[in-house]
């Protein structure tokens, strides 16, 4: 198993998911790397050395490569240009990471944009990729793929904006379509934009962080099922305390969550210590931020126990 790290910057690296080991909710996290000129890990993404990882970018393209062909780099070192393993569009930047497993039984793959555009498109679409890419959805201008999903052909779909609203609907309410389509709304933003997408098979309960470090867990069937293209019901309460709605899966709560900040400082909480409240709740603090750092991103990562830490290497 390994653990894929993309920065925001554009440098890549592989490096073991152990290297991070568990800490107590609201800790103060520890340096995920030696990031430079205000670079931060913006995408991590657990899988194994022998996984495709298809890399879609916010102009809509998808490249593709197996694990092991990242190269592999310690914690603390920066990685690579990602640009020295694909073929990117001068100002094109990846924005998001999904491992296809070697026996995975996806049909589909579901698309959601920055204004709440989303697509289905067949997996087999994306089985033959050159390093220069393929086009994976067609875009309006002011618009950028924000998440891409596998999905089962049978999934609920959650959708969530940074102004703390969100919209639960069935998948299939999206018709199936080629790579250059560019899709239907699923989400009305009102104003604001996408932060969150997730499934239903993918966990029973919702868990959404603020961009101060705020989160909590709410039941996946406390979001009435609707159809797409609604504005949605709240999913956070957002306070000028928890800051906007930064990000939102759906969880079994065995998982632990790797919350990163935008000073380089990451966290791994483990979700069984984050509790389930109602929507209408802020919920409670998952990450001591410093000064004027926000959360920037979250990924999951398998539970590991924490390990009993002196107090020295707490400070450290």
């Amino acid at each position: 198993n390994i653990l894929v790290v993309l920065t925001n910057k554009g440098y890549i690296k592989r490096t073991t998911s152990d290297t991070f080991k568990s800490q107590n909710r609201g800790g103060v996290g520890i340096k995920g790397m030696s990031t430079n000129d205000e670079d931060f890990v913006e995408h991590m993404i657990n899988l194994s050395t022998h996984d495709y990882i298809l890399f879609f970018t916010d102009k809509g393209k998808v490249y593709r490569l197996k694990g092991y062909e990242i190269p592999e780099f310690s914690r603390q070192s920066k990685g690579i240009p990602i640009v020295n393993l694909m073929t990117l569009e001068k100002g094109e930047k990846v924005n998001v990471l999904v491992a296809v497993p070697k026996d995975d039984e996806s049909e589909t793959l579901l698309f959601v944009t920055k204004n709440g555009i989303v697509k289905r498109t067949s997996v087999s679409e994306f089985e033959n990729i050159n390093r220069n890419g393929k086009i994976a959805i067609s875009l309006k201008p002011d618009d950028e793929l924000r998440f891409v999903k596998l999905t089962t052909g049978q999934d609920e779909v959650i959708i969530s904006g940074s102004n703390g609203k969100a919209v639960r609907f069935n998948e299939d309410q999206v018709r199936i379509m080629g790579r250059s389509a560019s899709g239907v709304l699923g989400f009305n933003c009102d104003g604001s934009e996408v932060v969150g997408a997730a499934l239903s098979s993918e966990g029973d309960t919702v868990l959404v962080v603020s961009e101060n470090g705020y989160g909590k867990r709410s039941k996946f069937e406390d979001y009435r099922l609707t159809s797409r293209g609604k504005k949605g019901v709240s999913t956070i309460n957002i306070t000028e305390k928890t800051g906007k709605l930064m990000c939102m899966r759906a969880v079994t709560g065995k998982e632990d969550a790797m919350i990163v900040a935008s000073d380089g400082i990451m966290i791994r909480v483990a979700l069984e210590n984050v509790g389930i409240y109602g929507r209408n709740t802020q919920g409670v603090r998952l990450i001591n931020l410093n000064g004027d750092a926000k959360v920037t991103r979250m990924t999951l990562v398998d539970h590991e126990e924490p390990e009993a830490e002196s107090e020295e290497n707490t400070e450290e």
